[in-house]
């Protein structure tokens, strides 16, 4: 494979674009780039680390805030069963993650990663999976939008402040290394997995980075430099999503699991940047009391640990609507239940295809809880027009995919129900 040219970007954005290409000689010139690199080790106790896939947050960074620190590279490979699930491929499997947790600390320093599965996935068996697990097949779920679905097997997301990790763990997972980070891979995942190159998506997220990619098409140069996502505003606060244990399923065969939705979305930027005013960019991102009351600050970073969305404000959806523009955030807190948010978010920002554009990576008990929410974030219900129903008019849906994140007990090819295994 011959390397685009990359003389003209910055050591970051490089990197980023690396990622982006995957491969041997993307990995040859990231390592190039990152050679000074520390990576932390991992473990040889499997007891170390938690029983759970999606159990990050206790070994991720934090803000100053207290908000969880996303690692800041991202790559969600998509993959094909090669072989039936027997004892001998579920063996391959766990030898393969246990050779990357040995071989990194679970941290952002390190790797943190899942391996899920599809509803394609378990229509091979005869049994069907447990009244307790909620894993229809992804559709479409407004009327503007024709997503592609994901019909693979599974999907692995791996997760690392350094993108030469996650280049070195997918090529070290398909036999394209001998070692990573200095331990020896004696099991792959070829054997049991094809990859589909075409169905491969990265990304990133971060203050600073959104703003480093204004070379890409579609991202202007008015990105506000510290904006960890492409919209210009801070995410993912402490106190407005859930906690892992609200999104885990809690009893049945697959209790210590949870669900995954991945949507990807383009984003229409320079509409989103050069026709509305920093104003009216909170009103849609949050909504109108926000920008009256001046709450969010440039990049979201008034609002500390809460997207300050009380009770008042959500009960004033309606009325916000009525007088001509409703908040996103404001129409997804409608969501919530019993007053507590549903969803986890572990989204980041992607330029896959040569384009701006979103993974939404939300963790939830049951797909129909995030449809729930998608439904109030969508706001059909509402009095008020396109362009000011938040900020859907700048977001288009072309992919979707539902997995099941099973235990780590169980992450190597589950039957549909391990209690009769």
């Amino acid at each position: 494979m011959t390397l685009p040219d990359r003389s003209g970007l910055s050591r970051r954005d490089s990197l980023r674009a690396l990622v982006a290409i995957g491969g041997a000689t993307a990995l040859s010139a990231c390592l190039s780039e990152t050679e000074d690199t520390d990576v932390p080790s991992g473990t040889d106790d499997p007891d170390a680390l938690p029983s759970r896939q999606h159990a990050w947050n206790e070994s991720l960074a934090r803000d100053d805030d207290g908000n969880v620190r996303l690692p800041e590279h991202h790559v969600l490979v998509a993959l094909s069963l090669l072989e039936e699930p027997s004892e001998e491929t579920r063996a391959v499997i766990e030898a393969a993650l246990r050779t990357l947790e040995r071989a990194y600390e679970w941290s952002n320093d390190g790797l943190v990663f899942t391996l899920g599965y599809t509803p394609a996935y378990f229509e091979r068996f005869d049994e069907s999976l447990p009244e307790t697990v909620d894993l229809p097949a992804p559709e479409a779920l407004t009327e503007r939008e024709e997503p592609s679905t994901d019909s693979s097997d599974a999907v692995i997301h791996l997760a690392s402040d350094h993108p030469d990790v996650v280049l070195e763990v997918e090529e070290g997972l398909f036999g394209e290394r001998s070692s990573v980070n200095g331990v020896d891979v004696e099991t792959d995942l070829t054997d049991v997995f094809e990859r589909l190159e075409d169905e491969r998506r990265t990304g990133f997220v971060g203050a600073g980075l959104p703003a480093e990619h204004t070379d890409v098409s579609g991202v202007p140069d008015s990105v506000p430099e510290e904006a960890p996502f492409f919209m210009g505003f801070r995410s993912g606060f402490d106190r407005s999503q859930a906690d892992e244990d609200r999104v885990t399923i809690e009893e049945g065969p697959f209790e210590g699991a949870t669900t995954q939705h991945v949507e990807s979305m383009d984003v229409q930027l320079r509409t989103w940047f050069e026709q509305e005013s920093h104003r009216q960019r909170v009103m849609k991102t949050f909504s109108p009391q926000h920008a009256d009351e001046e709450l969010v600050g440039e990049v979201g970073e008034e609002l500390t640990d809460s997207n300050e969305l009380p009770d008042e404000r959500i009960d004033a959806t309606e009325d916000d609507a009525r007088s001509g523009v409703v908040g996103h955030a404001q129409k997804a807190a409608r969501g919530r239940i019993d007053g507590e948010p549903p969803l986890l978010r572990r989204d980041f920002n992607t330029v896959d295809g040569d384009t701006p554009g979103l993974h939404f990576l939300s963790l939830q008990r049951d797909i129909e809880t995030f449809v729930d929410v998608r439904e109030a974030m969508e706001g059909e219900d509402l009095a008020v027009s396109n362009a000011n129903n938040g900020i859907r008019s700048y977001l288009f849906v072309s992919r979707r995919g539902n997995y099941l994140i099973p235990s780590r007990s169980l992450r190597a090819l589950p039957p549909p129900d391990p209690g009769e295994t």
